[in-house]
């Protein structure tokens, strides 16, 4: 048995790496929120590069990236809704407390999700410095 949409991946085609990139004016209040309350590792940092600024986090070890760039003239974007999640699911529950500690304690308290499956999981939203959720997620592995 094969996963839904398998047989359309093209043949060959060897993803190594996905990042995920969206505009912000706060730049190194998004990179505090990620590099030192949720603890992504900060892999690139760029500045004047056609009128952006930008910086690369990501899980440490993995293929998985974040991208926030900055441009000179501003990067307005829609404001996000309270259901544009970024979802971590994880087993170490002691750590995922540490993590909602540490971001509470930065200024960036748990808020009340906005579709219930997550707390009636046990999961814990937590705004970004823009309003972007991020949602941490105990799980027995999914």
């Amino acid at each position: 048995m094969t996963a839904h949409g398998e047989d359309n991946w093209p043949h060959g085609l060897d993803v190594q790496q996905v990042r995920v990139a969206r505009p912000t004016d706060r730049l190194e209040e998004v990179a505090r929120f990620y590099r030192d309350g949720l603890g992504l590792a900060e892999l690139f940092r760029f500045q004047e590069h056609a009128g952006y600024d930008g910086v690369m986090l990501g899980l440490p070890g993995k293929p998985y990236h974040l991208e926030f760039t900055q441009h000179v003239d501003g990067s307005p974007c829609p404001a996000p809704t309270k259901d544009n999640l970024l979802v971590f699911y994880t087993t170490a529950l002691d750590a995922m407390r540490v993590l909602v500690d540490r971001l509470s304690a930065m200024g960036h308290p748990p808020v009340k999700a906005e579709n219930p499956y997550w707390e009636e999981n046990g999961a814990v939203t937590i705004e970004d410095p823009d309003g972007w959720r991020v949602v941490l997620v105990p799980s027995e592995g999914i």
